[in-house]
């Protein structure tokens, strides 16, 4: 039973991380791509670093941080495994959104759509997976082997970080090698590397089918402590039963 658990924790974490470095990480290519921030030849080094810094603190502000917020307030209403494929599905709608129709995207008057949806992505994944899937193997496991249990789908999640940010880095790079970046091959194109992506939600989508609810439960109950300790319990029970049966005096 905890073994489909711990696969379907360490997966998910694995599966998000994939998708939220790759975003985080290279936003300043995503928005260069579609020229929401001017080509870094254009400017010096101060005014690139200004023109990320403003992107990313726009994204953060409207989505990451109130993604966290929604987190908190309906985590316990709407529970940890409603949120967590709430929050897959709709990084799979969007990200699909942006990567099928993304040549139309690339024009100046479409821009801010593309950030718009864009944004959705990260405020779905804090209102979501990015949040969940850090306490859910907190609360499944039993005392035993939980922070073990934790461990593992931590180092998962750590090592599709890995995945995303290398991974991203080289696919991401443009399909006409004269084009990409120096130092790196021909890659498949911002378009394709969001499919991709589009691609690990939707398996994280369905991994976290694996994941018990943990809504309005407590510790023992969701790891089966109660359970063991019932069953513990009745053998001591009967020998201390035994024990207590005394002779008759003839």
């Amino acid at each position: 039973r905890h073994g489909l658990h711990l696969l379907g924790t360490a997966s998910t974490w694995f599966l998000l991380d994939i998708a939220f470095y790759s975003q985080n990480l290279f936003q300043k290519d995503i928005f260069s791509a579609i020229g929401w921030i001017p080509p870094a030849k254009t400017m010096n080094a101060i005014e690139e670093v200004y023109m990320i810094a403003r992107a990313q603190t726009l994204i953060a502000l409207c989505s990451t941080v109130p993604g966290y917020w929604f987190t908190v307030a309906f985590i316990d209403k709407i529970g940890r495994f409603a949120i967590q494929l709430m929050g897959f599905f709709f990084m799979t709608v969007f990200m699909f959104a942006l990567a099928i129709p993304y040549d139309h995207w690339t024009h100046k008057d479409n821009r801010i759509g593309f950030v718009v949806i864009y944004s959705l992505t990260f405020f779905f994944a804090n209102f979501g997976p990015n949040a969940t899937t850090f306490v859910v193997p907190a609360e499944i496991f039993p005392a035993r082997f939980r922070a073990t249990c934790h461990g593992i789908s931590s180092a998962a999640g750590k090592l599709g970080a890995i995945v995303g940010a290398f991974g991203f880095l080289y696919l991401a790079q443009n399909k006409d090698k004269s084009k990409a970046d120096a130092g790196y091959p021909a890659g498949i194109g911002v378009k394709n590397a969001l499919i991709v992506l589009g691609v690990v939600n939707i398996l994280g989508f369905f991994f976290t089918f694996l994941v018990p609810e943990a809504k309005g439960r407590s510790l023992e109950e969701m790891s089966g402590e109660n359970d063991d300790a019932g069953t513990t319990e009745e053998p001591e029970q009967s020998h201390s039963y035994n024990n207590n049966r005394t002779v008759p005096y003839v």
